[in-house]
């Protein structure tokens, strides 16, 4: 039998998946593990992609997606991003997911070196693994709430390094990025002549420091920006995405759009369009359904004397259970799965820095998530 590529062994496997497949083989098990909105899709979403399979609006598109999906996406950008582009910037993708490998395999050849985030979305390093590219944490420790110390970033380039990776707001943290710090990031990124790559997912759930997007700042187009309707309009099985991509790379992204996927499917597309440009009472409604959860959840927290991080915005809990891991909280997280039936992930699947904390999802009825906390020993 012929051989992989020889870095493909190297792509970590994710814990958060671990736990999952582990707890889907259990009775009455409570999933806080999976970042899946617990809401309902908004019925004009439903009925756009509806009538799209009705009308057989089932071929191929441009790579870039459907004119009017561009356009709406435009007009977003502009009203809520502050971010000014035309059309030929803007890309649809299936998910994040694939627009933030996109972006990685732009910027990075074999050995190139990306600073990814740790504690950080477990993709960031998974898709460098992917394309051969070396991932490089850097940390964001609790003694400095989780936040970047750009000294640090200074300290961790060499001749390789090409990339940096922002996540604000930050999936598994919550935290948000104030303007300042971007800024800071940016400057880094100028002083190294780095690209960056914004993940913002979780933009429009934000509690306290309103989130800025990092290309709002940026003065001479070194960011590429991805976006997703998963988890604001609770469409993660739809898998529509975006990419904003500096100016100038319009060609060469028709050509690696046209390899990797041609387009995305065109109800799909549909639905995205009624999504950004319809009613967003559904939003809304998500919105205040997270943020009463959490404020359940941190009560809870603080009446039975456990350390959790105070979310600047998504729909997770970052939650400190160093009083019972023992220096291994992915064992800990499993021994509490078959013991207590309760799925949370493990803050080392985020990266080294997670060790001891435990990722909590919101996206579940009160009811629940307060009674997977309650079995969550106390120090």
């Amino acid at each position: 039998m012929p051989s992989l590529a020889p870095h493909i062994p190297a792509v970590p496997g994710s814990g958060i998946r671990r736990i999952h497949e582990i707890a889907i083989t259990l009775d009455d098990v409570i999933m806080l593990a999976v970042g899946e909105p617990d809401v309902t899709v908004a019925p004009h979403i439903a009925a756009a992609a509806k009538a799209a399979w009705d009308a057989d609006e089932t071929n191929y598109t441009a790579n870039g997606g459907i004119p009017v999906l561009r356009a709406a996406i435009v007009d977003k950008l502009a009203r809520v991003n502050d971010i000014h582009v035309d059309t030929e910037r803007v890309w649809v993708t299936v998910g994040a997911t694939q627009a933030l490998h996109q972006a990685m395999v732009l910027t990075l050849a074999a050995g190139d070196e990306v600073l990814v985030p740790d504690p950080g979305y477990t993709t960031f390093t998974m898709n460098a693994r992917m394309i051969d590219a070396v991932p490089v944490a850097y940390p964001l420790r609790a003694d400095a709430g989780f936040m970047p110390d750009v000294a640090e970033l200074d300290r961790l380039v060499t001749d390789r390094t090409r990339v940096l990776i922002v996540n604000s707001p930050s999936n598994p943290l919550g935290t948000i990025f104030p303007k300042a710090l971007l800024e800071e990031l940016l400057a880094f990124a100028r002083r190294h002549d780095l690209w960056v790559i914004s993940d913002e997912v979780y933009e429009y759930f934000s509690w306290g420091e309103p989130h800025v997007s990092i290309a709002s700042l940026d003065t001479d187009d070194r960011v590429f920006s991805v976006f997703s309707l998963s988890k604001t309009y609770a469409m993660t099985g739809v898998r529509v995405g975006y990419i904003v991509i500096p100016p100038g790379l319009a060609a060469t992204m028709r050509t690696v759009q046209e390899a990797s996927i041609s387009c995305v499917a065109e109800p799909d597309q549909f639905a995205g369009v009624a999504a950004i440009t319809g009613d967003q009472s559904a939003v809304e409604s998500a919105r205040e359904h997270y943020r009463d959860n959490l404020a359940a959840a941190t009560s809870l927290l603080d009446e039975r004397g456990i350390r959790y991080l105070p979310p600047g915005g998504t729909f997770y809990l970052w939650v400190d259970v160093s009083h019972a891991s023992d220096g291994d909280v992915a064992t800990w997280a499993e021994r509490f799965l078959l013991r207590e039936r309760v799925a949370i992930a493990p803050g080392s699947a985020f990266g080294r820095s997670g060790e001891g904390w435990i990722r909590v999802s919101l996206a579940a009825s009160k009811q629940t998530l307060l009674e997977g906390l309650s079995r969550l020993p106390r120090p």
